[in-house]
């Protein structure tokens, strides 16, 4: 059992949780990713590492009430414990191959799209960590589901936030605010809903500017068993949980990823429909 030191709520609808799981915490590196369950007949939930505490044993995760396993976790209180807490998996991001004396002036422009927030921030706290340059764009529907943004102004050179209705920030995408920075960087990163990636991708080729995308919205079962989160990339099947989840955003073929999202939309809906719950997609 894993129990819960902390909670916070962020919005309405998203939870930042710390987890007693110290083996995983000596071990997490930016990019990976955790499964958690909650009771012994519960959904197995790929669950992004958000940070990790080696001297206090605690991994944080953040949740987005989306469904029904995800409204059990977040409905967890301080002392209650998750089931299984298993990771961390999948792939450390590609920088962590990079020498430390090399990120050291590295200029990186990241891109969340709302919950991406959770798993750029690692990211960018290990690079700031080292003298890279990071300078961070989130963006969201509205004012309520920007997330993070007080830690990430400490792990960050510059940050920008825009909205759809102009409720925080600037007005608009965040490909405008892309086009406007320009390319000045030696890579960018873009994590959250996959059109965001899509058109994010689609910008830094007209900037011709090296994207990194991560494909963990796909994963379902995160050990790549299931075959749910398998997509092409540079035209052949890969699976996000364990061949990623982070790959070139030139290589993956959007379109398949997008329809692969709508597999389970059936069941999703069925699901909530008897729990009473009602999200917007």
């Amino acid at each position: 059992m894993f129990k819960i030191v902390d909670k916070k709520q962020l919005t309405p609808l998203i939870y930042s949780l710390w987890v007693e799981a110290p083996r995983i915490a000596a071990s997490a590196k930016p990019g990976q990713f955790l499964i958690v369950r909650t009771g012994e007949n519960g959904e197995r939930i790929p669950l992004t590492i958000c940070d990790y505490d080696t001297e206090k044993g605690t991994v944080r995760i953040v949740v987005q009430i989306a469904g029904v396993s995800s409204n059990k976790i977040c409905h967890l209180d301080v002392g209650d414990c998750l089931t299984d807490v298993a990771g961390p998996l999948g792939k450390p991001s590609d920088f962590m191959e990079i020498p430390e004396e090399d990120l050291k002036g590295k200029r990186y422009l990241f891109v969340a799209g709302g919950v991406g927030s959770a798993p750029v921030y690692p990211q960018a706290k290990y690079l700031h960590e080292r003298g890279a340059h990071v300078d961070v764009i989130i963006g969201a529907r509205n004012k309520d589901l920007i997330i993070m943004e007080d830690e990430m102004h400490n792990v960050c050179t510059n940050l920008y936030i825009c909205t759809d209705d102009g409720s925080k920030g600037e007005k608009g995408v965040v490909t405008l605010l892309m086009e406007r920075l320009g390319n000045k960087y030696d890579m960018c990163v873009a994590i959250g809903p996959m059109i965001m990636m899509k058109f994010a991708t689609l910008t830094a080729k007209k900037l011709e500017l090296p994207i990194t995308v991560s494909l963990n919205t796909l994963m379902v079962d995160g050990t790549g068993m299931c075959g749910a989160c398998r997509v092409s990339v540079a035209g052949k099947t890969k699976f996000a949980c364990v061949d990623g989840p982070e790959f070139n955003g030139y290589d993956v073929d959007f379109d398949e990823a997008l329809r692969r999202q709508t597999l389970y939309r059936t069941q999703e809906q069925q699901a909530n429909s008897e729990a009473g719950l009602e999200f917007r997609r």
